[in-house]
């Protein structure tokens, strides 16, 4: 309800002529535990190791010119160990509705989510499908040091479209050596892509589709006997992915769909190149009963080899219901649980160095998460 006009208070003042900065923050604190299997964390026994924090700024330099910045900090099991870093950076030019420039550390705009997964107060779900948005690869997959071209093209009564084009490199930590190998290099030449979603006239739908192709390189040295001077050993491995997606949002309602494809060739020296073929699918609803309570339910599936589809772990199928509580605007408190069938995507070193078709193939996991924000 706005104020009247004698009692409004006045626009904020301005500085250097510009409009102020914009800041926003969140913290986030879950807790999770498992039984039969350890997954991301030591989670058979519980875990506190489910922390992000997060502080970002925006700011309106013109009317088409605008910039960004977001430090990111995380605990995930073993990954990100608190250790701030720059999540995103931005400069962004909007020419026209259909075209726009970004460049900096940019967003990839793949799949629906993949490019507001920093933001748990966008979603319903603790943890996103990880059949296509996986939490341990979040540092590869959510951002690009590149270029962004964007923009919305309106179809009279076709609709719009809007598309995003991408293209640069990322860095990122290197890998970790196998045992007897010393890491020499290693680098991302490459990575573009982009997604393209059309919005029908129907109000709340769209569909689309993402592409994107990407590249490791890794040089190791495999130490010589004998006073011998090591021998090079390289593992570069080409990318490309798609994913295919639907969503309906509308009156508290939102269902959503996305299945694709991963492909990778490992190129070793001496040996022939292998292709690896995998697939990624879920589907998603949730429904928003009153203004602090939206439960939501998904079921994903990970296959890493279409070639092998038999034994616990070469396939992994998660059954997830979520209880979402908005407790004021600025406070959210979500309750997950997760029945699961196959390991495929649990870690043999988070489970003593079983391999993974010893595992437990039926297992369950559960979370519970806060988070705060402004």
């Amino acid at each position: 309800m706005a104020l009247p006009a004698d009692t409004a208070p006045p626009p904020p003042p301005k500085t250097f002529g510009l409009a102020p900065l914009q800041f926003h923050a969140f913290v986030s604190q879950g807790f999770i535990k498992s039984a039969r299997n350890n997954y991301l964390a030591q989670s058979k026994r519980g875990s506190f190791e489910l922390t992000e924090v997060g502080l970002n700024a925006t700011q309106v330099l013109t009317h088409k010119l605008r910039a960004g910045i977001q430090l990111f900090a995380r605990q995930v099991g073993h990954a990100g160990d608190y250790r701030p870093r720059v999540d995103w950076f931005y400069l962004d030019y909007r020419f026209a509705d259909w075209l726009g420039l970004r460049v900096g550390r940019v967003k990839m705009p793949f799949g629906l989510y993949n490019d507001v997964n920093d933001i748990d107060a966008a979603r319903v779900p603790v943890l996103l499908p990880q059949a296509v948005y996986p939490i341990l690869n979040r540092d590869i997959l959510l951002a690009l040091t590149g270029v962004e071209l964007y923009g919305y093209v309106r179809l009279g009564p076709a609709g719009g479209l809007e598309y995003r084009l991408y293209g640069g490199t990322l860095f990122v930590d290197p890998p970790v050596a196998p045992p007897g190998l010393t890491l020499t290099g290693f680098e991302v030449p490459y990575v573009f892509g982009g997604r393209l979603l059309w919005e029908p006239p129907i109000d709340g739908l769209r569909v689309g589709g993402s592409v994107q192709a990407l590249r490791f390189e890794t040089n190791y040295a495999i130490p010589g006997a004998m006073g011998m001077p090591p021998t090079p050993f390289a593992l570069n491995i080409p990318f490309v992915l798609w994913l295919a997606s639907a969503e309906y949002t509308g009156h508290d309602l939102i269902l959503a769909a996305e299945y694709g494809r991963w492909q990778a060739d490992l190129q070793t020296t001496g040996a022939p190149s292998t292709h690896v073929e995998n697939e990624r699918f879920y589907g998603l609803a949730a429904y928003r009963i009153t203004r602090w309570f939206t439960p939501g339910l998904y079921y994903s599936s990970l296959l890493p080899d279409i070639t092998k589809r038999s034994g616990a772990d070469n396939y992994q199928r998660d059954l997830a219901m979520t209880l979402r509580f908005d407790v004021n605007p600025y406070w959210i408190v979500k309750v997950e649980g997760h029945l699961v069938r196959g390991t495929a995507d649990l870690s043999s070193a988070l489970n003593n160095g079983t391999a993974l078709a010893m595992l437990a193939r039926d297992w369950a996991f559960a979370l519970v998460k806060t988070t705060v924000y402004f």
